[in-house]
């Protein structure tokens, strides 16, 4: 395939593009997209995913990341391996296993956004894992009980009371 641009050259970066589910490819060879400024990946200019992601999530959600050096504050820091928060910004990992109780009250609401959840669930297979979905389960009709009687819709909250007993019988 030749390069859109210029038309002598092989396209050697391929760009596709979607907006508002209209999808647009585009063609380059290399001194082309220097040309028009396109981030070439391996190169110096080049980007990381990490910078992609970090980029993309911010970070930073609290604010104190990069500014707070500014205003005479230190910048959090770990005490195991002395990595700062924009640091980790950056990189997109942390230096040590340290850093993530260091850096905790910064990373809740990042996985909020990334995952929609700050606990981890994961799958269950079916077979062999009975148990864990009746808690699961449990745990559900727990919270929809508080809320029942939050409503003070107490026939509700006693028909739920009831399921949780029996599923609690067949987990023992």
């Amino acid at each position: 395939m030749v390069c859109q641009e210029c038309g002598k050259r092989p396209a050697t970066l391929h760009f596709t593009k979607i907006v508002n589910g209209e999808k647009t490819e585009f063609h380059f060879c290399e001194s082309c997209a220097r040309e028009k400024g396109e981030m070439i990946p391996g190169t110096s200019n080049g980007f990381s995913i990490h910078s992609l992601l970090s980029g993309l999530l911010d970070l930073d959600p609290t604010g104190k990341g990069q500014a707070s050096g500014s205003r005479g504050q230190q910048a959090p820091r770990c005490e195991e391996c002395g990595m700062t928060y924009s640091q980790f910004s950056k990189l997109g990992r942390f230096g040590c296993s340290s850093c993530y109780k260091h850096f905790s009250d910064r990373l809740d609401p990042l996985f909020k956004r990334v995952h929609g959840n700050t606990t981890h669930v994961g799958k269950i297979p079916k077979r062999s894992g009975g148990k864990i979905q009746v808690k699961r389960k449990i745990d559900e009709l727990k919270k929809e009980l508080q809320y029942r009687i939050l409503q003070e819709e107490f026939e509700l909250a006693a028909e739920i009371r009831d399921q949780i007993r029996e599923l609690e019988k067949s987990i023992v």
